[in-house]
C-alpha cells in the first residue's frame, strides 16, 4: 500500500497521486507543496489543528479551489484542472462538513437520485443495503431532509455517497457536533466502509479514532505536511501532540 507522500506503491495502483499542491484563497497562500497518495482500498487520516489546510486540501483534490497549482492524477488520469463534477464521475464521493442534503426531498429521494453504478459496473450498495446499514434512515424513509436531525442528515449524506459506488469516499468532519450515540454509529459505519474495500480519506477532530481506522496518516501544519507514515508510526510519534495542540 502507498503511504502519503512516500510513493512506495506503483503509480498504476493509486487512486490519488497529488504532487506539489499549492492553493490560494485570493492573496492567501494556504497549501504549500503538499504531496498525497491514496491507493485502492486504503484509508488515510488527515490530521491538524483548525485552519491548517485540511479542508482546503480536500477541496483542492476535488476541484473546488480555483486558485491551485501542482499535479493531481486520479486513476492515472491528469485531473489537475478538473471541475468537481468531472472528479465525481471518476469515482470520488464527497461527504462535506455541511452535509449538503436536499431539504425538500425525502430520504428515499435523496438516496435514489444519487444512485449509479461504479467504475467497474458494481452495484452492491443498493438502497436496501444502505437502509440496512442505517436503520434510522429506514424509519425516516418518507421524511424530508429538512425534517431530519443533524445525525440523521449525516447518515443520509454518507448513504448517498455510497449509492454512487465510489472508489474513494472523502469524509470531512463526519462526526462534528453530533451526539455521542450518533458518533459511535458513524464510526461503526466508517469501519464497515473500510472493510468493504472502499478507499477513504478521513478528517475528524477525534484523532485517536482517525488513527485507529486508518492505514496511513499525515499531519498538516500551516499548509505543509509535517508528519506522515503508517497510522501506528504517527500515533507513537512524540511530535504529534505538539502539532495537534493536545
Amino acid at each position: 500500500m502507498a503511504t502519503s507522500g512516500t510513493g512506495t506503491a506503483r503509480r498504476a495502483d493509486l487512486i490519488v497521486d497529488a504532487q506539489g499542491l499549492n492553493a490560494w484563497y485570493g492573496s492567501s497562500h494556504v497549501l504549500h507543496g503538499v504531496d498525497l497518495q491514496i491507493a485502492a482500498g486504503q484509508t488515510v487520516g488527515l490530521l491538524g489543528r483548525n485552519g491548517m489546510g485540511k479542508s482546503t486540501l480536500i477541496r483542492t483534490l476535488l476541484g473546488h479551489v480555483a486558485q491551485r497549482s501542482g499535479r493531481i492524477t486520479l486513476f492515472g488520469q491528469d485531473a489537475s484542472r478538473f471541475a468537481p463534477h468531472q472528479v465525481a464521475r471518476l469515482g470520488l464521493a464527497y461527504v462535506p462538513e455541511g452535509r449538503g442534503v436536499f431539504p425538500n426531498l425525502s430520504v428515499r429521494e435523496n438516496l435514489v437520485m444519487a444512485a449509479r453504478n461504479g467504475r467497474d459496473g458494481r452495484h452492491d450498495w443498493t438502497l436496501e443495503r444502505v437502509l440496512h446499514t442505517f436503520p434510522r434512515l429506514q424509519e425516516r424513509i418518507t421524511n424530508l431532509g429538512a425534517q431530519l436531525s443533524g445525525g440523521e442528515q449525516q447518515m443520509l449524506a454518507i448513504g448517498r455517497a455510497l449509492m454512487t459506488h465510489p472508489e474513494l469516499i472523502v469524509l470531512d468532519e463526519a462526526t462534528e457536533g453530533l451526539a455521542p450515540k450518533i458518533v459511535t454509529e458513524i464510526w461503526r459505519v466508517i469501519g464497515e466502509i473500510r472493510a468493504s474495500g472502499i478507499a477513504t480519506l478521513i478528517v475528524d477532530r477525534d484523532y485517536r479514532k482517525v488513527l485507529k481506522q486508518s492505514d496511513h496518516a499525515l499531519v498538516l501544519q500551516k499548509g505543509q505536511v509535517v508528519l506522515q507514515g503508517t497510522a501506528l508510526e504517527v500515533a507513537h510519534n512524540p511530535a504529534l501532540a505538539n502539532y495537534l495542540g493536545v
